[in-house]
């Protein structure tokens, strides 16, 4: 076993950081999450185009692998995180589990502001962080699409960091319901997989079940607007991609060009999910959750 007892020296820094634990839990483990999320998404978009190990270097989303590529590279990236944080602040990673957690879980409303504040800032590190290794690539692929950054035209590389929607949608509506429904199942698979009333599995194993729902809703719905599903995820990198020069693509998220147009997109991937986890927890509190309360009553 490794001894994971803090070094003498270091009692003092253990104890000052066990007061805001929760909070460095929330802020490394959504870095972490977004690091190896959108790491995963700069792979399909811009390192394996660019990198000669693929024919086609300005070209992706042409079959399943690379849409695979990124639905189990965010699945990894979200079981991984959910085991490093959750024995400290029970990995919420994402203000639409923290609000949900408030409303139907007695999660103390004062701590909301600051673990989505922690999770804002961990998303906006891990986004900086994937820059930094894969500026070259990023470049690269801009140049040969002929798309600079600065153009309002580079949706592409955009899309290594946060979402929009597909062309297929007229207006808001549609990415919006998407975003309630994507997070909403997610709340309803979280909810099911830690209720230890329910069938019990092994804590261990959670944390890769959590993944694999987040990989079964890309799988489903993603490609209507990117599975955001968590305004942390969407917020952070997207306020990291606007000062690292996409401008108005990615505040206020708007794009005009041939085939895809929106505007204004950056409040859907916020408030979509908000009230699709709230909505998620009442509907499974109201389908399980309250007849697994019931039965334990009656059983106990």
């Amino acid at each position: 076993m490794l001894d994971i007892t803090p070094l003498r020296g270091r009692r003092g820094l253990a104890r000052l950081a066990g007061g805001y634990g929760d909070l460095l839990a929330e802020f490394f483990g959504t870095f972490v999450l977004i690091a190896l999320g959108t790491g995963s998404v700069a792979m399909a978009v811009a390192g394996l185009p660019g990198s000669g190990r693929t024919s086609a270097p300005t070209v992706f989303f042409q079959g399943a692998g690379d849409w695979l590529l990124i639905t189990w590279g965010w699945a990894l990236a979200v079981a991984f995180a959910v085991y490093l944080a959750g024995g400290v602040s029970g990995a919420h990673l994402n203000p639409a589990v923290t609000v949900a957690m408030a409303v139907r879980r007695r999660f103390p409303w004062r701590k909301v502001p600051g673990f989505c504040a922690a999770q804002i800032a961990g998303a906006f590190a891990g986004a900086a962080l994937v820059f930094a290794v894969y500026r070259p690539a990023i470049d690269a692929y801009e140049a040969a699409a002929q798309t600079p950054r600065s153009s309002g035209q580079a949706v592409a590389s955009f899309s290594i960091f946060a979402t929009f929607p597909a062309g297929y949608f007229d207006g808001w509506t549609g990415p919006f319901l998407d975003q309630v429904v994507g997070t909403g199942l997610l709340l309803v698979v979280v909810l099911a997989l830690v209720d230890s009333r329910s069938q019990a599995i092994s804590a261990k194993l959670g944390p890769l079940l959590i993944g694999f729902a987040v990989a079964a809703i890309g799988m489903s719905f993603g490609a209507n607007a990117g599975y955001a599903i968590n305004p942390a995820r969407d917020l952070g990198p997207r306020l990291f991609a606007f000062l690292a020069g996409w401008g108005e693509v990615a505040v206020p998220g708007t794009v005009t060009s041939e085939g895809l147009q929106f505007s204004n997109y950056l409040w859907i991937p916020i408030v979509g999910p908000l009230v699709g986890g709230v909505l998620g927890a009442l509907l499974y509190d109201f389908f399980i959750g309250d007849v697994l309360h019931a039965r334990t009553r009656r059983d106990g």
